[in-house]
């Protein structure tokens, strides 16, 4: 496999400073702070069922709100992904799964060809889950895909508590891109055109 992982990526601007450290290859060395809870919690999640090894630090201009620091760490960890697969050789490029949380279900399905795409279905039950703006996870989950350079497509099926519907969401994701990532028998492309 001609990837780059583990990788380390930093993101500094006039309004966040962002470092990302992940490695898909190696699972259990998990650290989140970023100052936005709920976002921790769901990045924790991701590396969990990712089976990751991930470390986000991240500062923010928390006091104007999270919008900036939750989109600046998805941008950073989409960066971490393109930079650390390389030339997409010898992965399985395809990932998918749904994950129940309770009363809630979501479904994720990727494609880490260099394809940006980001489809987002179904709405939250309300508009904010504690302090957090549940707008702001497709602005994340936008940014990952967008930065990385990937298809990423959530539905949020259903649910009646947002909090159960966005943590499936996220365990989905982890699920998803371990799957995504898991090596190929042969060191290949795996696509018709020879590249990704």
């Amino acid at each position: 496999m001609k990837n780059k992982f583990p990788i380390e990526v930093k993101r500094k601007t006039f309004e966040t400073e962002v470092k990302v450290f992940w490695d898909p290859y190696t699972p259990g060395h998990i650290k989140i702070d970023t100052g936005v809870g709920f976002l921790d919690h769901m990045l924790e999640l991701l590396a969990v069922h990712g089976d990751f090894s991930l470390e986000v630090k991240a500062r923010g201009d928390l006091h104007v709100d999270y919008h900036h620091t939750v989109e600046d760490v998805g941008l950073t960890l989409g960066e971490a992904l393109r930079k650390g697969l390389g030339e997409r050789r010898g992965i399985s490029r395809y990932g998918e799964a749904v994950i129940p949380m309770e009363e809630a279900l979501a479904a994720v399905y990727i494609d880490l060809a260099e394809r940006p795409c980001f489809v987002q279905k179904g709405k939250m039950p309300v508009e904010k889950i504690g302090t957090f703006d549940t707008e702001l996870i497709s602005e994340f989950l936008k940014a990952l895909a967008m930065k990385g350079a990937f298809t990423l497509h959530i539905h949020f099926i259903y649910g009646e508590n947002a909090h159960h519907m966005v943590e499936a969401g996220f365990k989905a994701l982890g699920h998803a891109l371990k799957r995504a990532l898991s090596p190929l028998k042969q060191d290949k492309v795996l696509s018709s055109k020879g590249v990704l």
